[in-house]
């Protein structure tokens, strides 16, 4: 990766170490974390430490061929994932071998998600009886095929490297994918059988550092690399304590933007523990709120026992990452650094095989018989559950909080550099591109419209006066082709500029549907700035290219009506999931205001407690594990978003609005508490409008 210019970074407890920062596989500075040995190398083992590579997405293909190519097919495969059934995947194929109507399944299906069962009721709103036979034998099948194995697929980057060939320890197959051979088993059978495995995991963050370094040399004449961005930079920690994380890796959930002015980080081990925190393992231990009082000073901070200070120091007392698990059980429980790392090991797989609960005795009666107060033991039992859903560990975190803290200073003092590289990184991460486009324009980056004379495939950056304004790419125009159609334009262009929209499509020879869709999305604005015109006039251009009968040059331009303001930005949805015009309710605000529904500027002056009726534009739903089915949403508009809290009967009674209306309004009590506000829904309704603004994509239960 290095010798190719191929950004990597290297992650896991091996790569936490002086030795892999020496290296340059981790630029992760082993003096700023603490290392726990036994986590990666211990005698019970008896195997080489573990070292995840995270590499630029847009190249990992490169990498993985050239591991093909190092060790041969023979030599290397693929670890698979076994997918299984779950609500939505179950109810569509059974569905489909019954013969249901496939609109009628559809709409089931999306009113599922991941944690949901087959409630009865759901079919009888989507229009079938739940009490006919047919139906529900229907529901009968969907519920014996959860958990079944549905397919194999490959996992997110797993390698298993033998000296021995492949097929000699394990059955293989071809990939869908040309070049690539995959092992028929599920990853979670190699490491019962010791087979040696590597992770090469894409990550679309360091494909966003990458671009981002590029565009800083290009355009600042700054060259930089990872670990020479400035540390602690205060500029840098008061964005990320004002949440203004929009589009930062890992730090830019709601949960996460609703963490970070509580947490308040303002160095790097600060955002070690931010990136750690909000995941299901402290979660269900409970030790989030005593974590976050103890940090205000709210709460003293003690210790269970005076032999676990120097285990739960750094974090207040509180026991928040893997490691500290692990080391916990050796001291307080007199484990070996052997059965530590099996307690990890149980802990990633107790959901699949129930082995964690062979610990839980030991434990608390270990414990105990050290002075340990029982309660504390049972929180750290349910701890080490949590961690088998999704526990973290400080050598994971340290990784991540480093390129967290990265993107986080490029958002602050070069925005304009920070939003092309993430629209250029595409797809990645929490918002779409229209988000994103929205938070670029709020921080006071100026950002053009795609154009056939300007736009490269990739957004860029263009002079405008002292600063860079933001091109946007005909990467987002739907329905081009990069290989075809970008390629050709740049070509073409770089001959000579293009006169017109006649010269533009008799010198490139685009298709009728590239320029009709090229003329929708306002890319011919530079020749004609009516699109109705622009769109007109291509298919014009089109037809003669067919040699088609064509209208005389008098009929040829008809009187056509330029498109509103709102019909604009409505057009740049359809043709491009976002616009530099405006936001898609923009042109409704009188309207809304008409109702008494103000926008989130309007409602973050509220107060505590006050009441409050707001609609916005629903960009995200997410329903997680460990918050008792209470549903959270965020809202957005012009002026920013607002994030709605949904109790599991509010979310229940208005259920269809709820999973399926773009444009929502909700109706509660504001709840501000550290500078954080949500909105407690108490009910949810549609605002009554003339027209529905233009729906947008939202990332729905992820």
């Amino acid at each position: 990766c290095a010798r190719e210019g191929i950004l990597c970074q290297g992650r896991g407890a091996a790569a936490s170490s002086a030795v892999c920062y020496c290296l340059g596989i981790t630029a992760v500075d082993v003096s700023r974390v603490e290392l726990l040995f036994e986590r990666f190398l211990s005698r019970e083992r008896d195997e080489p430490p573990d070292i995840d590579l995270d590499i630029m997405h847009a190249r990992r293909e490169e990498v993985i061929q050239f591991i093909y190519r190092r060790y041969g097919r023979r030599h290397a495969a693929m670890v698979a994932n076994v997918i299984r059934y779950r609500a939505r995947s179950a109810v569509r194929d059974v569905g489909k071998a019954l013969g249901l109507p496939e609109t009628l399944v559809d709409r089931f299906a999306k009113l599922l998600h991941y944690y949901d069962g087959t409630d009865p009721e759901l079919l009888r709103q989507v229009g079938l009886d739940p009490e006919h036979e047919t139906h529900a034998h229907y529901l009968r099948l969907v519920d014996e095929l959860q958990d079944v194995p549905r397919h194999l697929s490959i996992h997110p980057g797993g390698f298993l490297l033998g000296h021995e060939p492949v097929c000699d320890l394990v059955p293989i197959e071809n990939g869908a994918m040309e070049d690539r051979t995959v092992i028929q088993w599920d990853k979670d059978d190699l490491e019962n059988l010791g087979l040696f495995k590597v992770d090469i995991l894409g990550l679309g963050a360091l494909t966003q550092m990458d671009r981002a370094f590029d565009l800083l040399r290009k355009h600042h004449g700054v060259s930089m690399r990872m670990d020479e961005i400035p540390a602690d930079d205060p500029a840098t920690f008061d964005c990320i304590c004002a949440a203004d994380t929009v589009g930062v890796f890992q730090i830019e959930s709601r949960a996460q933007m609703a963490m970070l002015p509580r947490l308040r980080p303002r160095n790097y081990y600060d955002l070690v523990i931010e990136v750690s925190i909000v995941r299901p393992g402290p979660i269900t231990g409970g030790m989030v709120h005593p974590y976050l009082r103890r940090r205000k000073k709210l709460e003293k901070v003690e210790y269970p026992h005076p032999s676990l200070e120097p285990v739960l120091e750094k974090t207040l007392g509180i026991p928040l990452f893997q490691e500290q698990v692990m080391r916990l059980a050796v001291v307080a429980a007199d484990y070996t650094p052997g059965e530590a790392d099996q307690l990890r090991r149980d802990m990633a797989a107790w959901r699949r095989s129930g082995r964690i609960e062979r610990h839980r005795e030991r434990l608390i009666q270990r414990m105990a018989a050290k002075g340990i107060a029982e309660e504390f033991a049972e929180r750290v039992f349910d701890q080490i559950r949590g961690f088998g859903d999704y526990g973290f560990p400080e050598s994971h975190a340290a990784s991540f909080a480093l390129i967290a803290y990265a993107s986080s200073w490029l958002k602050c003092h070069y925005p304009e550099v920070f939003a092309c590289a993430l629209l250029n990184a595409q797809p990645m991460g929490f918002y779409s591109p229209a988000t994103i486009v929205e938070d670029a324009r709020r921080h006071d980056v100026v950002v053009r419209p795609i154009c056939v004379v300007a736009s490269d495939w990739d957004c860029t950056l263009e002079p405008d006066g002292e600063g860079f304004a933001l091109r946007m790419g005909l990467r987002y125009v739907k329905g081009l082709s990069e290989e075809r159609d970008g390629a050709c334009i740049a070509a073409t262009r770089e001959e000579a500029p293009f006169a017109s929209l006649d010269d533009f499509a008799a010198r490139t020879r685009l298709d009728a549907r590239a320029l009709e869709r090229l003329a929708a999305a306002g890319a011919f604005a530079a020749f004609e700035s009516g699109r109705r015109r622009a769109l007109w006039q291509a298919h014009g251009v089109a037809s003669r290219q067919g040699d088609a009968l064509t209208l005389t040059e008098s009929e040829s331009l008809p009187s056509l009506h330029a498109l509103t303001r709102g019909e604009g930005i409505a057009w740049d949805y359809q043709t491009s999931r976002h616009s530099t015009r405006g936001h898609p309710l923009e042109p409704f605000r009188a309207a809304l205001a008409a109702l008494a529904l103000p926008d989130a500027r309007g409602v973050f002056a509220l107060q505590d407690g006050d009441r409050v009726r707001y609609a916005g534009l629903v960009i995200c739903r997410q329903r997680p594990g460990t918050a008792a089915g209470v549903v959270f949403m965020t809202l957005e508009d012009e002026t920013g978003f607002v994030n709605v809290v949904v109790w599991q009967k509010v979310f229940e009674r208005h259920m269809i609005l709820a999973k399926t209306a773009s444009l929502l309004g909700v109706g509660g009590r504001v709840q501000r508490q550290d500078g954080v506000l949500h909105v407690i829904a108490e009910t949810l309704f549609e605002p009554a409008l003339e027209r529905e603004p233009e729906r947008v994509r939202s990332r729905d239960f992820h």
